[in-house]
């Protein structure tokens, strides 16, 4: 491969990369692969941002004939790459079939009927590439008309095809491209159980389940025209039979061991990668916060993340790694565990943030309407959609499951913060005594209060984490219920005499100034870590801010936590 100097950040079309001068990471050999392992039906089950759509993009522009791949026939595309190799494969099968590629990414709404209308759009614009069968002689008169039915649309663009046609839409579309082409169909669904998801957050989950049923019943289970599809999505939906009575099914989750390494950088290709653009001196940072995956018996990097730091680093725009892959996602997954975790699956979460690992069993086929119904699916769901990893299996097929990565681990951490804030809101007499506490410079008011909230969040105390890490985990929380505080103004980190203190509060109707620093009591030395932290209060004069603001009287507190309990101190 001529070596490229773009990253292709954020660019999931495989022709693009391949003509607009792009960084590719060869991931060709999956053609062979599932040409030689070829069913009916493949479905591939890996997280988000995980490289599923690039290689759809792959598969389309290798196998499919006809002009969308002009100016750039098939074998410009893939010169050089490892596929090039196999030339007899790609004699029989590049550019030789008609492809529909759809992604259902869009394919939802607030409602069922909202839905509807972005599957016709969907569908409806796949079907417009190929307005040659409009002229084609190879149709006759009703087909054409049935052509003609999928890519109708109102004076608003909206397309018009029915309910009826909808669901024989991918069945009806591939007949008239083999008639056309005289070649049976290759179909390419991206992303198809997002529709299920969406469905399923917005109440129409039933009526969603018997379109997609009936849909994909048609294109793969009746339809003589076509001759393989592949799929890709996060979840393996198997108890709503969605592909019951399919032939020659083959599914491939995270936990197989064939395509391991076609979804996702291997340790050499980020070696490469780094290696190229001038960045080697950060691999051992990328592998601690991208790394930790484990597909079949591999480790796998989330490529999103690694294109995504080494474009920033070139740049010059980071330093140090991001979160890039919190960006792409609500991570609702999180908080949903949290509020129905009792007190030994919160103790199952911290046990996984500071390091460890649990046993779990893993159902990988399972409905949207199983996620609620046992915290025994969320650990599943945890699992499949990425934010869990498998670390190693005992005899009974128990799964060892670990957190993958820094970045993962951050996610948690926040969610954790942000529930914890809505959790500690409901208890609004709790949450006075703690703030009356402050107030009044009762030490032994907060530091019975603040235990007690601790005892009940989920506490850092990694002892490979770093102690500032630490004492950033114990301000979160602060932070977090302050931020319940009606009437006080609070700054986290703000400058202040010679320094930053840690958090500071204006209690303006009372002219009270709090400022408050906190220590990470390391082998529970909390003494040591109250005076140092006073010490500092005092040395830096970060009460100055509060007293030029017009506070009159001035707390200062020297807070030290280790895991669950804390000792405050006051000057």
């Amino acid at each position: 491969m001529a070596m490229q100097t773009k990253l292709p950040m954020g660019i999931e079309n495989f022709r693009e990369i391949r003509t607009g001068g792009f960084y590719y990471v060869d991931k060709t050999g999956l053609i062979k692969t599932l040409l030689e392992n070829l069913g009916k039906v493949n479905l591939f089950t890996r997280p988000r941002r995980f490289g599923k759509t690039l290689n759809m993009s792959m598969l389309k522009y290798f196998f499919e004939a006809g002009s969308d791949v002009m100016p750039f026939d098939n074998g410009t595309l893939f010169e050089e790459l490892e596929i090039s190799k196999e030339k007899e494969l790609c004699e029989e099968y590049m550019g030789k079939f008609p492809v529909i590629s759809i992604t259902l990414k869009g394919a939802t709404g607030e409602s069922f009927e909202d839905a509807k209308v972005m599957l016709r759009r969907i569908i409806g614009k796949e079907a417009m590439r190929f307005r040659f069968l409009l002229e084609s002689d190879r149709i006759d008169d009703a087909e054409r008309s049935q052509y003609e039915a999928l890519v109708s649309m109102d004076k608003t663009g909206a397309f018009t095809m029915s309910d009826e046609l909808l669901k024989d839409s991918l069945q009806t579309l591939s007949q008239l491209l083999q008639r056309h082409y005289g070649q049976s169909v290759i179909m390419l669904i991206d992303e198809y159980d997002v529709p299920l998801d969406k469905a399923y957050q917005s109440g129409y989950y039933d009526s969603m389940v018997e379109l997609v049923r009936i849909l994909f019943g048609n294109a793969f289970k009746t339809n003589d025209s076509l001759n393989f599809a592949v799929l890709t999505g996060c979840l393996r939906i198997s108890k709503e039979s969605i592909f019951t009575g399919l032939n020659n099914f083959k599914v491939y989750t995270v936990k197989d061991v064939r395509y391991k390494e076609f979804f996702g950088f291997t340790d050499v290709e980020v070696l490469q990668m780094l290696e190229y653009y001038g960045f080697s001196d950060q691999y051992d940072a990328v592998k601690e916060w991208y790394d930790g995956y484990l597909f079949g018996n591999l480790g796998i990097y989330c490529p999103w993340d690694v294109i995504n730091y080494c474009g920033d680093l070139r740049d010059g725009s980071v330093t140090e790694p991001q979160n890039y892959w919190v960006n792409t996602s609500s991570n609702d997954i999180i908080r949903r565990f949290l509020s129905k975790a009792d007190a030994a699956a919160r103790d199952e979460i911290e046990l996984l943030i500071n390091g460890g690992h649990v046993k779990k069993m893993v159902h990988q086929e399972l409905t949207y309407r199983d996620l609620d119904s046992d915290i025994d699916n969320l650990w599943s769901i945890l699992f499949t959609t990425g934010y869990l990893t498998q670390d190693g299996k005992d005899e009974e097929g128990i799964s060892s499951l670990a957190i993958p990565n820094r970045e993962i681990r951050w996610i948690y951490v926040q969610q954790i913060r942000k529930w914890f804030k809505d959790e500690s809101r409901k208890d609004t007499r709790k949450l006075e005594n703690f703030r009356r506490a402050f107030e009044g410079n009762d030490t032994a008011a907060i530091e019975k209060e603040f235990a007690s909230y601790l005892r009940k969040t989920i506490s850092i105390r990694d002892t490979s984490v770093k102690k500032e890490m630490k004492e950033n985990f114990y301000h979160g929380v602060l932070l977090g219920l302050f931020g319940n505080m009606d009437g006080w103004k609070v700054k986290s980190n703000a400058e202040s005499g010679d320094g930053y203190s840690d958090i500071s509060v204006e209690v303006e109707d009372q002219e009270i100034g709090i400022v408050i620093e906190l220590k990470y009591a390391e082998h529970a030395a909390f003494d040591i870590a109250c005076k140092e932290a006073l010490e500092q209060i005092h040395d830096r004069n970060y009460a100055e801010a509060l007293i030029d603001d017009g506070m009159k009287t001035i707390y200062r507190y020297g807070i030290a936590c280790y895991k669950k309990r804390c000792k405050v101190v006051t000057e």
